[in-house]
């Protein structure tokens, strides 16, 4: 079962950058596309860990600052000819709030 957690202002996120958000599964990266779309990934490169967060947005990705991996936001995926994945998490904006997917369980963690 879904929870929607409400974890920002979208005008907190600027566009082309990011905000994290702690969450019981850990900090989560809130991207701001150009284009003024929002996604969330885990604050986690999925080569070294390093901080997503921190990273260059281009498009629909971002790239790692520690060794320029590049993260798509759709899937989370590392794209080629680099490989792995870091978790994502469905968003959804209401009245200018962005709202994060967690399970249940971990949603009542957080309270």
């Amino acid at each position: 079962m879904t929870r929607w957690i409400d974890v920002t202002a979208l005008a907190d996120i600027p566009r082309r950058g990011s905000r994290v958000v702690a969450l019981p599964m850990g900090p989560v990266a809130v991207f701001r596309t150009g284009d003024d779309q929002v996604f969330a990934l885990l604050d986690r490169c999925p080569h070294k860990g390093g901080p997503l967060s921190q990273g260059i947005v281009h498009g629909h990705a971002v790239t790692c600052p520690l060794h320029n991996w590049t993260i798509e936001f759709a899937t989370g995926a590392a794209r080629a000819p680099d490989h792995g994945c870091t978790p994502r998490f469905e968003v959804r904006i209401v009245d200018e709030r962005v709202h994060i997917a967690v399970a249940q369980s971990l949603a009542e963690a957080a309270e």
